[in-house]
């Protein structure tokens, strides 16, 4: 009897020693499952704390690019440009984007000489040959490249590039203006002790790769109050930023001076560019947009007004033709008239038998 009751209770304790991984093979996946899901809650809340904007459409009824060059000399870009140095939390817009291609967050594509940006990854450009090209120093600590925040060029990076994309969007019925991509563009002069400043474009970074890193990092937008801040997102995406158009998005692929040959004709073109895009959304809510119609007048817009002048030109040749023949009409009716008032009146009466 005791012989049994031994046998017994060495399985109970056999079977409970090897229940034990099992509970705890259930508890380290319940750990796992929490951790996913606190993750994916933080995602979440980051994604309320930081909301972007909207992306282009796929299909839109009318779509318009531009491209701008954006001087952070001015007053109205300087958030971008300060602090040169990071100050505590704050930094400025280069060191931000530095910092993220620094640590592979972001993907940069190279500059092309016809100023397109190119989101391939064939065009993916590598942080070590900018920092070579540039002769920016840097230290290589195993898999790592170090720069000394003194050396990141922040200061001479006074401008940008920026692509914008106005759009109407006939899904929602509303028009919306975004950036679509930034290039930082160094200001340097050359090596051999010149003062003439060069312009060195940078890099091409997609806007939709960087705009969550832009919402958590705030920028002082007023001289006189100092505590107006602002996300950089929300700088961009509520137009803050000026910026003059050098650039738009056409068949011939050419930039605004090839055929502005003075400064004069390149302000008016600018000028006329800027009041075609507020013509068009003017448009918009003051009648129906009829999508074909806009593709028909966008497409047809240089032949109506050549053939505008040319109807012009007929509606006066017609005119004049008409007052001709008017004049050649009244004189000769005018030459009747006096003919048979010059001629003696004949009355004839008759006699009675």
């Amino acid at each position: 009897m005791r012989k049994i009751l031994f046998i017994l209770m060495a399985f109970g304790m056999t079977a409970s020693l090897t229940a034990q991984p099992q509970k705890s093979r259930v508890q380290n996946n319940g750990s796992a499952t929490a951790k996913k899901a606190e993750a994916a809650a933080t995602v979440g809340r980051a994604a309320l704390m930081f909301p972007t904007a909207v992306d282009v459409p796929e299909d839109p009824a009318w779509r318009r690019d531009i491209y701008r060059s954006v001087d952070l000399t001015k007053d109205e870009n300087a958030a971008l440009y300060y602090p040169v140095e990071p100050q505590g939390g704050d930094v400025n817009l280069f060191t931000l984007l530095f910092k993220l291609l620094n640590t592979g967050k972001i993907p940069a594509y190279e500059y092309q000489l016809d100023g397109i940006e190119k989101f391939q990854q064939s065009y993916r450009m590598h942080f070590k040959d900018m920092l070579d090209r540039y002769k920016i120093p840097y230290e290589i600590d195993g898999n790592s490249i170090n720069v000394n925040p003194v050396d990141v060029p922040s200061s001479e990076v006074l401008s940008y590039y920026v692509k914008e994309s106005s759009y109407y969007d006939q899904n929602t019925a509303t028009y919306h203006s975004r950036i679509v991509a930034l290039c930082p563009v160094l200001h340097r002069a050359d090596e051999d002790f010149s003062l003439d400043i060069r312009k060195f474009p940078l890099f091409w970074v997609n806007y939709d790769d960087i705009k969550t890193y832009l919402s958590g990092q705030e920028v002082m937008t007023s001289n006189i109050n100092n505590a107006a801040r602002m996300s950089m997102d929300d700088f961009f995406s509520t137009n803050h930023y000026k910026g003059d158009i050098y650039m738009t998005t056409n068949m011939q692929n050419r930039a605004l001076q090839q055929y502005c040959t003075t400064d004069s004709l390149l302000k008016k073109e600018q000028a006329r560019i800027e009041k075609e895009m507020s013509d068009f959304e003017e448009h918009i809510w003051s009648t129906p947009v009829d999508s074909a119609e806009l593709a028909r007048r966008d497409s047809i817009a240089a032949a109506s007004v050549k053939g505008k002048k040319a109807k012009v030109a007929d509606s006066k040749s017609s005119s004049a033709s008409r007052t001709s023949r008017r004049a050649s009409s009244e004189k000769s009716a005018s030459e009747k008239s006096s003919s048979s008032s010059s001629s003696p009146r004949v009355s004839v009466r008759r006699q009675r038998r």
